[in-house]
């Protein structure tokens, strides 16, 4: 468990201290990240698998809202988020 508290530590520096600019995990960047740190190989179903047993959960819905507005999404991207960025 000592080197699973170490791999939290990593994580909670979020992605962009690993080479990711946006601020979001996915199990292939965990798995990188596990392979850098500790010359370890998982498979992405291994991370899943590793995570869940630490008590971490998925944060991205399965499914999207029935509200979604996909148009107004993409505006939004185009001209609100640069804007935000600055």
């Amino acid at each position: 468990m000592r080197q699973f508290a170490l791999l939290e530590r990593d994580l909670e520096k979020g992605p962009l201290v690993h080479g990711w600019e946006d601020q979001r995990w996915t199990l292939a960047r965990i798995k990188t990240v596990i392979g850098r740190r500790f010359h370890v190989s998982y498979t992405v179903q291994g991370v899943w698998k590793l995570l869940r047993r630490g008590g971490w959960s998925c944060q991205q819905p399965v499914r999207w809202a029935v509200e979604r507005d996909d148009g107004v999404v993409e505006v939004w991207k185009k001209q609100v988020w640069p804007q935000v960025k600055a």
